[in-house]
């Protein structure tokens, strides 16, 4: 951690009370600062509102409200620069953590990650990265995409305030391409890409590489593969 910056502050949303407790020790113990524990959703986003943390570790399946509305709540009332939320699911490409990221989340860790990898993840996510690489995001989106209704994540956003080259740059961003990958496909420096990248989220309002596989789907830009 570097020591001219603020503690990174973190919730956790778990209805168990050991898992809340392990996460709390690990944190604490690299200097994470968790500003308060939820057992259900509704706890989480007082808990949010209040506090104002970082990060939350959210988990998806809780009792009263579950943890996707709750992260439609949190992230409703987020800025681009506020809080992130990182789904904590039991089983690899759970269903319920495509519902999530549509709602706006950065990513998702299984529960038994190890400590140094639930560290990094929420220094990762607070830097506004994406917890995820676009090609494990795309790989979720189409196995799971074609089982729900159109979402309303793009309904106010608009394509054609898009140049040509931010929309081919988001086109190929959303199969899974790195900024190094993109770079070498279209011919440009990473630099480049790096800004045609920035100005895709800032123009679309999206906050991160996640949300913007996510949005390429939601509005038709890229279609789930047959058979995904």
């Amino acid at each position: 951690m570097n020591k001219d910056q603020p503690p990174l502050r973190a919730v956790i949303a778990d209805d168990q009370a050991l898992v809340r407790t392990g996460f709390k020790m690990i944190l604490a113990a690299d200097g994470i600062e968790v500003t308060a524990e939820a057992a259900e959703g509704a706890e989480a986003v007082a808990a949010v509102r209040r506090t104002r943390p970082d990060v939350v570790l959210m988990d998806i399946r809780m009792p009263e409200m579950d943890g996707i509305e709750a992260t439609r709540r949190i992230l409703g009332d987020a800025g681009p620069d506020g809080t992130r939320v990182i789904i904590l699911t039991t089983y690899d490409l759970d269903h319920y953590v495509y519902a999530a990221l549509t709602a706006g989340a950065s990513g998702f860790l299984l529960k038994d990650v190890a400590p140094e990898h639930l560290v990094s993840a929420l220094r990762l996510v607070q830097s506004g990265d994406a917890l995820l690489a676009p090609a494990i995001t795309r790989r979720l989106i189409e196995r799971f995409a074609h089982r729900y209704e159109p979402q309303t994540i793009a309904a106010h956003r608009d394509l054609s305030d898009l140049t040509p080259r931010e929309l081919e740059v988001l086109r190929l961003l959303a199969t899974g391409l790195s900024n190094a990958e993109l770079a070498s496909r279209l011919f440009l420096s990473p630099t480049t890409v790096k800004s045609h990248v920035g100005r895709i989220l800032s123009k679309l309002d999206l906050r991160d590489r996640v949300q913007a596989v996510v949005f390429a789907y939601e509005t038709g830009l890229i279609a789930p593969r047959r058979g995904a």
